[in-house]
């Protein structure tokens, strides 16, 4: 299993349009098999802060999904960002 997790950066004004543009990635993303999560939500305390969690049953199937990719408006329309992808070796409750 992977995680894909971190932020993005937006113009304030921006983030909530931003975020109705990905209503159908993350629905695309969420039929797609191997997706066990996905999901890009705003910060509560930063305007243009986006949250971003994904979770994967494989490399091979996020890659699958990643050929897809964001539409290139919203490529532009990020200013920053800090994810990373985390391989993960057992899982435990909490």
């Amino acid at each position: 299993m992977l995680i894909i997790a971190g932020s993005l950066q937006v113009e304030p004004d921006a983030r909530d349009s931003y975020l109705a543009g990905c209503a159908q990635v993350i629905a695309q993303a969420r039929a797609t098999p191997g997706c066990l999560d996905f999901l890009l939500a705003a910060d509560p305390l930063e305007p243009g802060r986006i949250h971003v969690y994904e979770r994967w049953e494989s490399p091979e199937q996020l890659e699958a999904f990643r050929d897809s990719g964001p539409s290139e408006e919203q490529t532009v329309a990020i200013l920053d960002a800090a994810v990373n992808r985390y391989l993960i070796s057992g899982v435990e409750a909490p």
